[in-house]
């Protein structure tokens, strides 16, 4: 654990997790680049890292060719085959000289650009500034690419990442991303705002209070525009040409091995068998409408036999496989561009990325796999702003593939929905900060109810705590938050929204601190804790993390003594059935007993303000009733302590290490309290346990404090029992659930102690 010294605003300011801008302000831009393009720059320019997710055709080469000419010094463009001369074709409309490399012989000052093959070639360690051309390469945790370039460029000083919107539903690409930019690693993303609800680690959702917060920090350093209206511009010319889908089903009459008729296809390896025993029909069929056209092709294919004879059978085409050396692949793509070659035939894998083919207008799938981003990309070559014709995509299948056309339609749907929905939820913010330049605040609200007998704060608990005289509190309770990042909040003054075990600590310490100033000296604080889990998501092994320990030891640094503690038990079995541990189950058992561990239990651990306590707790004839269910032999009841048996007896259970009969039920309800977007329920304090507290460590009258609310416990029970309160609870809902549970126990105290009297 670390605490520092620095005031408390300055923490919450950095907690907020801004991206602070590390670049330079530029006011001029080409102008060549659409207002859209020149405001990015600008804002790319001043923050020094940053992404720029923009579909294809929106211009990504001349902003990041604007982008490093702005920086000056020696910079580097990595980029996908072929794109390198499409580069410095563009840079010349600009004024801009790029230098292309094969090693790093070939470096210049200025601006220079390789392709991703080569990277091992050259010291990009050494370069002043690095832009990634289709960075979607980052995409693959373990891709060939990934590691290397985020490792050589992490000492690099600006840096920027240009690529298409990625897959909505790919969370990882945008880990990969942050990871680059030196803004946050992919694990520390997915704990931070995911959650898996199921075993299968690799699905992850947002947290419901995480949504906002995390589409807010994506636009600290990227900016994702699926169209210039998507930012706050006119869309003008940007608008994409009408695209037709022609399907062309081949009847085919071949039977899988081992079937005795033609079948559909079922399974993966049978749609690879169909695909085969298909080539020759779905050839022929391409080369009769190709060579029945006089105007370009770009033809797709995914096996290397197809290739081969759509190559023999369309005319004027030239072929590019995998196994081709760089410079063939090179000179083919770059003459289609420029019309030397009129029909290209190729894989999505080999020239599905970075390249702007929109003289073309007319595509052959001859074939399709299952990947919708292969021929997303493919079809987006051609498919883009700038195109000036109707495009047309023609998709060639056998009818022994199954559905496969259904599926690609299917996905292509749902990519489209979730992409809306991902540039929806990042449009409004990154309209402020590169249209209008406003930056968002979070929203902070207080409210204060006070009565008589009760205080209530909206806010947050320390800044509330500091509301309080010194030395006024006569006993403090709560269950303290859990590191556990947006859990029942967005909220930056959230303790539980802490990005590491660390941050916890320094927020929760201020805390202590106050509580230290405004407890009465030799009076307690009680806090209701547990150990937490670590798990393979998280810290990467399962384990348990000593979080009781670490809060007496917080508490002992301000000077805090360690008074006492209680455990109390609870059934493994419930435990087992909630969380799903495997630590818990009983079938680890046969599998490996060493991975097999208890049940978590909950602790009372209780604090003491160093000093002489100025007003005693007294019971005078000892405790008269026991709080918790035990047989009152009513016959041991005596006015004198020291011969009370009954006192003794209760004291006994008191006293007892272990509490075993705390019903874990007996709390308030929640529901009404509880928000939608919470990730866990909400988990007041028993009543027993505060009652029990309440009755061995404080007198009536006294003022009990809670800096953690919630919705009411230690003051509906501290009320009841004829005491004041104070309380303080961030979140709103819980706060006006809080009055109303308080406001309840008050009027009844009242009504029962004038019945009395």
């Amino acid at each position: 654990m670390t605490t520092y010294q620095i005031p408390y605003q300055d923490f919450i300011k950095n907690k907020n997790r801004e991206i602070y801008s590390g670049g330079i302000d530029v006011e001029k831009i080409h102008p060549i680049l659409f207002d859209f393009q020149q405001d990015i720059v600008k804002w790319a320019l001043k923050k020094g890292k940053a992404c720029i997710f923009a579909d294809c055709g929106l211009g990504k080469t001349f902003m990041q060719l604007e982008w490093v000419r702005h920086l000056g010094g020696t910079s580097i463009i990595i980029a996908p085959l072929a794109v390198n001369y499409q580069t410095k074709m563009e840079g010349k409309r600009i004024g801009v000289d790029v230098n292309i490399c094969e090693t790093q012989s070939d470096v210049k000052p200025g601006i220079n650009i390789i392709n991703y093959e080569k990277i091992h070639k050259i010291k990009i360690e050494n370069f002043d500034s690095v832009v990634l051309d289709e960075s979607s390469i980052l995409k693959s945790y373990t891709g060939k690419y990934r590691n290397e370039l985020i490792e050589r460029t992490r000492d690099i000083k600006y840096k920027l990442a240009c690529t298409a919107t990625p897959a909505p539903n790919d969370y990882m690409e945008l880990g990969n991303h942050a990871e680059f930019m030196d803004v946050m690693t992919r694990t520390e993303m997915l704990s931070m705002f995911f959650i898996h609800d199921s075993g299968q680690t690799q699905k992850w959702r947002l947290k419901g209070h995480a949504q906002d917060e995390f589409w807010k920090w994506i636009t600290e350093w990227a900016v994702m525009i699926r169209k210039p209206s998507d930012i706050g511009y006119k869309d003008n010319d940007f608008i994409l040409p009408e695209i037709e889908v022609h399907e062309h089903i081949i009847k085919s009459n071949k039977k899988f091995d081992g079937y005795l008729f033609v079948q559909i296809a079922q399974t993966l390896q049978e749609r690879q068998q169909a695909r085969k025993q298909s080539i020759d029909e779905r050839v022929k069929k391409a080369g009769e409408i190709i060579n029945g056209s006089d105007e370009p092709w770009l033809i797709w294919c995914n096996l290397n036999e197809e290739s081969e004879k759509l190559n023999k059978t369309i005319k004027d085409s030239i072929e590019i496989k995998g196994s081709d050396k760089h410079e063939h692949k090179e000179k083919s793509m770059i003459g289609f561009s420029i019309g030397k070659i009129k029909r290209l035939v190729t894989k999505p894998k080999i020239a599905g990325f970075g390249m702007n083919w929109q003289h073309c207008n007319n595509m052959m799938f001859v074939g399709l796999s299952d990947s919708y981003e292969q021929y997303y990309q493919a079809v987006r070559r051609c498919w883009r702003f700038g195109q000036k014709k109707k495009v047309n995509a023609h998709i060639i299948v056998a009818d022994t593939e199954g559905s496969v056309i259904k599926n690609i339609k299917r996905k292509e749907k749902d990519a489209v929905n979730m992409a809306e929905r991902m540039t929806r939820n990042m449009s409004e913010l990154s309209t402020q900060k590169i249209h209008t330049h406003k930056e968002e605040r979070e929203i902070y609200m207080t409210e204060d109810f006070k009565t008589e007998n009760y205080t209530l704060y909206l806010g947050d608990c320390v800044e509330g705590t500091k509301k309080i005289a010194d030395n006024s509190i006569h006993l403090s309770i709560f269950s303290p938050p859990f590191a556990s990042l947006y859990t029942y909040s967005d909220s930056s003054r959230d303790m539980g929204n802490s990005k590491n075990y660390n941050e916890f600590w320094i927020h929760f310490g201020f805390l202590v601190k106050e509580l230290q100033r405004v407890l009465i000296p030799g009076r307690l604080v009680s806090f209701h804790c547990m150990n937490l889990s670590r798990t393979i998501n998280s810290d990467g092994f399962i384990g348990i993390r000593d979080f009781r320990g670490d809060l007496i030891r917080i508490f002992e640094k301000e000077g805090f003594i360690y008074h006492s503690e209680v455990c109390i038990w609870k059934d493994p079995l419930v435990q087992a059935t909630r969380t799903k541990a495997l630590t818990l189950a009983h079938k680890q058992i046969s599998k490996d007993a060493s991975r097999c561990s208890m049940g978590l239990p909950d602790y009372v651990v209780t604090m003491r303000k160093p000093g002489e306590n100025p007003e005693p707790v007294a019971k005078g004839r000892g405790f008269e009733r026991y709080i918790g269910e035990m047989d009152e032999p009513k016959d041991l009841k005596e006015d004198n302590p020291r011969t009370n048996k009954y006192s003794h007896k209760v004291w006994q259970r008191y006293a007892s290490p272990v509490w075993f009969d705390i019903n874990q039920t007996n709390t308030l309800n929640t529901k009404l309290a509880r928000d939608k977007r919470d990730e866990r329920h909400i988990c007041p304090l028993q009543l027993d346990v505060i009652e029990r507290i309440i009755e061995l460590w404080s007198n009536p009258g006294d003022m009990i404090f809670s800096p953690f609310m919630g919705i009411g416990s230690e003051g509906y029970q501290s009320l009841l029992m004829e005491r004041k309160f104070i309380g303080i609870e961030l979140k709103k809902s819980y706060f006006n659930e809080a009055i109303r549970n308080i406001k309840y126990a008050d009027e009844y105290s009242r009504s029962q102690t004038n019945i009395f009297n």
